[in-house]
Formats: structure tokens, sequence, C-alpha cells
């Protein structure tokens, strides 16, 4: 069969499509080309690659590998997790707690996922993110941003009982509350006729349930520094409207666990409408608050059940238990009841409708991390004068003493004057030769990663800032003594995330971090330095700074980590008085966005 010979009309129209199809083609390629390489679709579908491997948890080799790369410095830089986890807490995240237990709350308390199962990526601002009203305008004018935390819910529900408003670019805070919604000050007026809030009686308090914490806000007019905190719940941020209004507070939810503060660590107990059932479970909430209350100190409930409606057998068992546990009931003025708790040992064991008892002499009163609640009381057997309300030194003189419990550990009143010298010595080192911001109204919200005896805090009095003091769980228990001398803090072990919402403070302070992530007396790891970092990260406020103390070898992979995070970090020498082997990093985070979604 020979060749078809078709005619060249039709051969060339058949060459020009194939010639107009490759010349298509190559045009198509050029023009992706230039789309991803000039244009923001490039930077997006990178971004979104990179960010699903580092936010890929199928696989925890993967993670490792991960974060092997960035402590040796081969990981330039860590991804921005998606604009969604802007407010997200990894410990009460609604996501993963709300298919939990509800019997005493066990789904609102911490339930931290493992470090396979957490994103590898720093939490990025909201949209319209501005760096913080100073202090005092925070609290003196009342007013934050409104895009820094862009949730009316409050706002919407409250303001007609003073929490808050929304006013043009600001949220304000008129000072009221649920029970009080005239305003704080004139319920503090009517509190300071049964109870000494001036004069530094009373330095530390607790306001369970907190709102906004105005309660504790206009408290420190009297010098009382006031532990706010409430669980993350329908109001969705009270916390974080607190915490940036430069009011010490953390996320907490009195459940199943005892409240991560030692024993009679609070000379005043505060719940305003906190709606927590004192008596249920056979009064082991009212035993727990009991634990926390110093001997002699004050305890107030406002709202329900105190005289309300409805509410009379709640209210009978209230008054029940505080008479079983010797409280002297001072006075009820509306649905106010305040309570003095006895300043001597317990008056148990007695007969009473609750079958109460106290612990056995075994229980550490003071352990509590992760520690389920007792239906026990603790006795107040082995406390010492200096710990009661109305014996202890008043506040200030009480924070350079050092009180009973400091002998807990060996030498301990030797090592504690020791200690206090020592931070005075640095922190004047830090203001003067690091340009640290301490003293200015740039810096509010402290937080000191590793306290021991609150040294560091101690020596910051004079400054116009609060300490969040945090004592590792495994190291020796000196949380008491931070409180003794009329600070606050919390047990936190360092492995997990910490119970506030991303940028809460303006500086972090930490000496010794690999301790951190060490098993105590031992070389071996329980979770790893960058991990610790990207939590940092989430807490610390845009521009915020960190100050790390250890040895030279730490500080150097602390350095390559901070260039992962984002952080503008500089090494500095010791002061010249300390013999420690040890060198200073000094970083900023810098204020980064994400890409606008029109770009």
């Amino acid at each position: 069969m020979g060749h078809l010979n078709l005619p060249s009309s039709k051969r060339n129209a058949r060459q020009y499509r194939l010639l107009d199809l490759v010349t298509a083609t190559f045009f198509g390629i050029v023009i992706i080309f230039f789309l991803l390489v000039f244009t923001s679709l490039g930077d997006s579908l990178a971004a979104s690659g990179r960010q699903a491997l580092l936010l890929s948890t199928a696989d925890p080799r993967q993670r490792q590998r991960l974060v092997a790369l960035v402590e040796t410095g081969k990981q330039q830089a860590i991804e921005a997790c998606s604009a969604e986890e802007v407010d997200h807490m990894p410990c009460e995240d609604p996501r993963r707690n709300s298919q939990l237990s509800r019997e005493m709350n066990f789904y609102r308390e911490r339930q931290c996922p493992s470090p396979a199962e957490t994103p590898l990526c720093l939490t990025p601002p909201p949209e319209g993110y501005r760096v913080s009203v100073r202090w005092p305008e925070s609290l003196h004018k009342l007013e934050i941003w409104h895009s820094n935390m862009p949730h009316n819910k409050i706002a919407d529900r409250k303001g007609h009982q003073g929490w808050m408003k929304e006013e043009g670019m600001y949220f304000i805070f008129p000072g009221g509350g649920t029970m009080f919604p005239d305003g704080a000050e004139q319920y503090i007026d009517k509190l300071s006729q049964y109870i000494p809030l001036t004069g530094g009686v009373i330095r530390t308090a607790l306001d369970m349930g907190c709102g906004v914490a105005s309660f504790g806000g206009y408290l420190l007019n009297q010098g009382i520094l006031t532990f706010s905190f409430a669980p993350r719940d329908s109001h969705k941020s009270q916390i974080q409207f607190a915490l940036e209004r430069g009011i010490p507070a953390m996320v907490a939810m009195l459940g199943t666990r005892r409240l991560p503060f030692p024993a009679f660590s609070f000379d005043l107990v505060h719940c305003s409408r906190c709606l927590v059932p004192f008596t249920a479970y056979n009064a082991t909430y009212f035993i727990e608050v009991d634990r926390l209350l110093r001997p002699g100190g004050y305890l107030v409930i406002s709202g329900p059940p105190v005289l309300w409606a409805k509410l009379d057998k709640e209210w009978a068992d209230l008054q029940a238990v505080a008479r079983t546990l010797c409280y002297e009931l001072k006075t009820v003025d509306g649905n106010t009841a305040i309570w003095k708790k006895p300043a001597g040992d317990s008056c148990l064991p007695n007969q009473n409708e609750f079958g109460l008892e106290l612990c056995d002499e075994s229980d550490d009163s003071s352990y509590a991390w992760y520690f389920k609640l007792k239906k026990c009381v603790s006795s107040t057997s082995s406390v010492k004068d200096d710990q009661v309300v109305g014996m202890i030194p008043k506040w200030p003189e009480r924070l350079k003493k050092a009180p009973a419990r400091a002998t807990l550990i060996k030498n301990g009143i030797d090592v504690f004057e020791a200690d206090t010298r020592r931070w005075a010595r640095r922190v004047a080192y830090y203001k003067k030769s690091l340009n640290l911001k301490l003293g200015t109204t740039a810096i509010r919200n402290v937080m000191d990663m590793n306290a021991f005896f609150g040294g560091f805090a101690a020596a910051l009095n004079s400054d116009p800032v609060w300490v969040m003091n945090v004592v590792p769980p495994r190291r020796p228990s000196t949380l008491g003594v931070i409180y003794d001398r009329g600070l606050i803090g919390v047990y936190h072990d360092w492995c997990e995330p910490f119970s506030t919402y991303p940028r809460t403070y303006d500086l972090i302070h930490v000496s010794g971090i690999e301790s951190l992530i060490k098993v105590p007396g031992s070389s071996k790891s329980r979770c790893n330095l960058v991990d610790l970092m990207v939590e940092m990260d989430r807490i610390l406020r845009p521009e915020g700074t960190v100050v790390i103390r250890d040895s030279p070898e730490v500080i150097e992979k602390i350095g390559r980590i901070a260039h992962a995070v984002r952080w503008t970090a500089t090494m500095h020498e010791k002061e010249p008085e300390s013999h420690a082997r040890e060198k200073i990093l000094v970083a900023t985070k810098n204020f980064w966005k994400l890409p606008s979604a029109s770009h």
C-alpha cells in the first residue's frame, strides 16, 4: 500500500495548530512562573506548603527532625500559625475539651495535648493589633485597644452592669461588676468596714471568677496584690481583658484538682457571683478555699447563695460548713457575707453533718500540681505566727523578712538573705548595663519562669510592675515563701503550655532555662527548648523583652532558637560581682503580622 498524500494546505493547518498549542503552553508556563515569583500568590502557596510541613503531626519523627533543625540553626524561621489561632491556648482548647466529662467541671480544667499533637508554629497577632496601651493609662484611663481583642460578647452582655463598653477604637472599663454595677470603689469601701484593707495588714488576695478584674484593679490603690482567675468560658476572654489592663490574672478552674497555689497563701479570698458551689461534693470546694486562706484571713462571698431567692438550703449549708470550721461570720450585708478564719489550730475534729476531718499528717497541703481535691481539711498546726494575718509583718516590711517557710530547705534563712542581695545586684546591672526598660511604663506584666524565693520580683518592688513568679513543681517548694513575702505566683511545669492567652506579658525572665526541661538530678531532657521558646513567644507581647541567664553553651543554643522564633537577640556578660559560669541573652520579639487577606 502506498503513502497517503495530503494536500499541502491541510498539512500546514495541522502544523500551525501544533505550533499554536506549543506556544500557548509555553506562554502559560511563563505566566504561572511570573505569578509564583513576583506576586503574593507564590508566597502564599509556598507558605502553605511549609505550613503543612510544620503543622503536620501525623509523624512524630518528622516533628522531631524539625525541632533538631531549629536547634542546630539549619531551620531559618518557624512559620506562623493560621489566623484562626490568634487567641489559642493549647491546654484550654474548647475544641478538644468539649468532649470530656462535665462532672465537677473537669472539661474546663487544664487538658494539655502531647507535644506530638501540638503544631510547631508561632501564634500571630490579630489583624489590626497595636502595641498595648501603657500602664497606668490602661487602668486609670480605663481603656484598651478594641482591635487587640475584638471580642464584644462581654460588652454586649455585661455593659449594663459596668463591666466594659465599646467606645470608638477602645474598650472602656467603668469599674463595675455584676454585684457592684455602681463601681468597685463603693463596694470596696463597704468591705473595708469589716476588713482592714489599708495599712498593709492585707497584701495578697485571690479573686475567684473575677470577670475583667476590676475588683483587683481597684485594690491596687490599697497596696493589695490580687491574683484574679476565671475559666475560659462563654465570655471567651475575660482574663485576656484583665491582663491587657495590666492586672494580675490567669485562666484557671476550680474543678477536680487543687488550684496551683501552696497552702495558706492568701490574706483575703473573694467571690463575687463566682457561682462556685461551695457546699457541693461534701463541701469539697469550701475545703479548697480553706486550704488557700491564711489563718486569720477573710473570706468574702457576694451573690448566690447569700440571702438569694430560692437558694435557702444552699445558704443554710454554706453557713453550716463555715461554722464547722469555726469561721466567724463578721457580717451579712445585703447579698454579701464576710467571714474570718480562726487564727489558731482548726476546731476539728468535731461532730458535723459534713463528716469533715483533718487530713493525715503525711498530707502535703502545699502540693498542688495536678493534685486531686481532698475531702479533708488542711491542718494549721504547723503554721507559724509569721503566717497568720495580723501577725505576719505588714506590707512592705514582709517583703525582705525571711519567713519561717524558708527553713523548709537547708540553711533556708541564709539562702533567702543571700538570694535577696544577689537579685538586687543583678537587677541594678540589668537596668544600668543591659538597657532594659524596667522602671518605665513600657513594662507592666512580668513573668519570672524559675522564681525560687522571688528575689527577682522583690528587686523590682519600686517599679510599676507586677510579677508572676513561677515555681516548677519538681523543684523545692518555695512558692509559699513567695506568698509570705507579699508576692504572687503559681506552680507550673514548663514542659506544658502556660494557662494564659497569647500576648499577655511585657517581659519574661528566666535563670537556668535548661534546668526547666531536665529530669531533676539528671542530664536527661523531659522536653525540648524549641517547644519551650515557642511557648514563651506565644505569651510574650510584640516588642516584648526576654532575659535568659544560663551557661555559655546553653545561651549559644538559645541564640539559634531565638533567630528561628523571630527574636532580635544580643548576648552579654554577667554582672562583675557574679562568680557563676553564665552569660545573659536579651531578646526583643519583633512585631510581625500575617499577610493581609486582601493582598
